[in-house]
């Protein structure tokens, strides 16, 4: 029976030459990556599971938004007001009823409950948070209303 003698060389990998590109690798996503301002942060509460909603002492404004069968918007309303499907008038009367001073980071602010059919298309809903929210003049952002309560949706 022979035996066989085990050699004593061992392969071993170049680990500099794999160090040196993982630190090439990490110092390049650190030079490339962006931090990019957040869009569409808005301060929405939805409603809670078998909660019956906020007193109407506490939201002074409620945005009522009806569709047809079908999903499209036939009409806006706000405190029995009407505007038809007519965003602007709406972004009017809130800059009218809240002025154009408030914005984020004021908790005692206005705020606006949104009432919403149970078929109404997605983008109605993000058009009106844009009317209520704010909007822009020139260069500027003019902010207006931060905090959005959004009510069980209507079967």
């Amino acid at each position: 029976m022979k035996f066989r003698h085990r050699s004593t060389d061992r392969t071993e990998l170049p680990m500099t030459s794999m160090i040196d590109i993982v630190f090439l690798l990490l110092v390049f996503f650190i030079m490339t990556f962006k931090i990019s301002a957040q869009e569409g942060d808005f301060n929405v509460k939805m409603p809670l599971q078998g909660d019956p909603g906020p007193s109407t002492t506490d939201l002074p404004l409620k945005l009522r938004l009806r569709s047809d069968g079908n999903g499209r918007l036939t009409d806006i309303q706000v405190s029995e007001r009407s505007f038809g499907t007519d965003f602007e008038q709406l972004r009017a009367f809130v800059v009218q009823m809240v002025g154009d001073q408030t914005g984020p980071g004021n908790d005692d602010g206005p705020e606006v409950e949104i009432d919403l059919d149970f078929d109404l298309h997605y983008v109605h809903l993000i058009q009106a948070i844009t009317a209520v929210t704010g909007y822009r003049s020139g260069n500027d952002i003019v902010k207006l209303i931060d905090r959005i309560k959004l009510a069980k949706a209507r079967q």
